[in-house]
């Protein structure tokens, strides 16, 4: 590589920096930059166009090995190389730059959905997945699946199609479903829920989308499901993380322990949903799109306070400079166009800055990462010397054990829980045989 070339990638990755980029991302801008360069040879970087730059990431979307936050961080390195570095107009005006409006998190700053959309649509034509992507995303958003649902069956779509990239989508039979099944278990080895998922999304795409039953491949080779006992805190350890916690983490964290919330759930709880005087939590769409009462713990009441006081005074902020409000359902939100706005909407645990919502384009104050209070449970873990493996979850699954272990009958910890089915539960009864680990070892004879 010529002294030149490595100037202008330098100054490229240096203009990344002074723009807000880690210094860690900047180094993979720069690798993306060089993958395109590479990948469009015959014309200089100034040349190529916005078509060049989707027909590139369309590449990359459908290669195996590469997962699709990786395409993201390739669509955010090529829109600043012409954007932000270059200064050229390619035509991409729907994408955001790189840095975000003044008030929006770079943390929730993601390359926008739209611009992969159309990568895929247009860059796709060719083998025929346009249209069919349009249409998947039509009938999940119709159903009202969440965003997450929607990305994670997209990508194995994507996945599939591209397994059978040679062969139209509507010759796509049982017998191609049961091949590609037996490839996630035989040869990538994915764990069960992984090969569900998978399962889950092609039926979804046959059914509402190619408008045909998929047929019957039940004696597809099946991922072995592992039986593993729930990791489980003592009272003691559940006590040293939290201490080793603060703040709004701490609180969550304790609604986690002290309610038996899901990450999730406890993210985005709602002012309406909390009930100081009944002292219960109303958890509203949860896993099953469904709604649950939970007891709300004293010890937390007064952490609970002190957040609501917080996020009143971002809201009413919020109120003065026009931000959209809070998320609400799209047909809640087209009966009441105003509850968006009103108070008992809005997020407890709001996020300190405001995010663009993916699907809309809307900025609008959301609520806080669910990344942000896994990296504390991790860092209180280690901080608080724990010799397990702690994650948000296993606070969740301590809250059933110690009901359990105080007496508590097993129908109410599944009604607590949200399992649909009792024999979830069942796999914490694992306390209730401690009485037969009384037995002497015969080595301490």
């Amino acid at each position: 590589m010529s002294n030149n070339v490595n100037k202008f990638w330098d100054s490229y990755r240096q203009a990344a920096i002074a723009s807000g980029v880690p210094v860690k991302n900047a180094e993979w801008f720069v690798k993306w930059a060089e993958k395109f360069a590479v990948a469009t040879k015959g014309k200089q970087l100034r040349e190529r166009s916005a078509a060049d730059i989707r027909k590139f990431l369309f590449e990359l979307s459908i290669q195996r090995s590469i997962q699709p936050w990786q395409v993201h961080q390739a669509e955010e390195a090529l829109v600043f190389l012409y954007e932000g570095f270059l200064k050229l107009d390619l035509g991409l005006n729907t994408v955001r730059p790189l840095v975000p409006a003044p008030g929006i998190s770079n943390s929730n700053f993601k390359a926008p959905q739209q611009f992969r959309d159309r990568a895929l649509s247009k860059a796709g034509e060719k083998a025929g997945y346009g249209e069919f992507y349009s249409r998947f995303r039509s009938a999940m958003r119709v159903r009202h699946y969440s965003i997450r649902t929607e990305r994670a069956y997209e990508q194995w779509i994507g996945r599939l199609l591209s397994f059978y990239k040679d062969k139209p989508v509507d010759s796509i039979d049982v017998d191609d479903i049961q091949t590609y099944l037996n490839y996630l278990a035989e040869e990538r080895k994915v764990a069960a829920s992984t090969q569900n998922q998978a399962l889950n999304a092609i039926v979804f795409f046959f059914k509402e989308v190619l408008k045909r039953e998929p047929g019957d491949f039940s004696d597809f080779v099946r991922a072995k499901r592992p039986l593993h006992v729930p990791e489980v805190l003592t009272r003691s350890e559940v006590e040293s993380l939290l201490d080793a916690m603060g703040g709004v983490n701490q609180l969550m964290a304790g609604l986690l322990y002290g309610a038996g919330l899901r990450l999730m759930e406890c993210i985005r709880l709602r002012v309406k949903d909390i009930d100081f005087e009944a002292r219960r939590l109303t958890i509203r769409d949860g896993k099953g799109r469904k709604d649950r009462i939970t007891m709300l713990p004293e010890r937390f009441q007064h952490g609970l306070n002190q957040q609501l006081e917080q996020a009143r005074a971002l809201y009413e902020a919020d109120l003065k400079k026009g931000v959209a409000g809070a998320y609400i359902w799209p047909g809640l939100g087209r009966k009441y166009p105003n509850a968006a706005k009103e108070w008992i909407w809005q997020y407890i645990f709001a996020s300190n800055r405001l995010s663009v919502d993916p699907r809309s384009h809307t900025t609008r104050r959301h609520h806080v990462h669910a990344s942000s209070l896994q990296k504390a449970v991790k860092n209180a873990a280690a901080k608080a010397g724990l010799s397990k493996r702690v994650t948000c979850h296993t606070l969740r699954h301590s809250f059933a054990t110690h009901l359990l272990e105080n007496g508590c009958d097993i129908r109410t910890v599944q009604e607590l829980m949200g399992h649909s089915n009792v024999a979830t539960t069942m796999i914490y009864t694992h306390v209730l045989n401690r009485p037969a680990i009384s037995v002497k070892s015969p080595a301490d004879y």
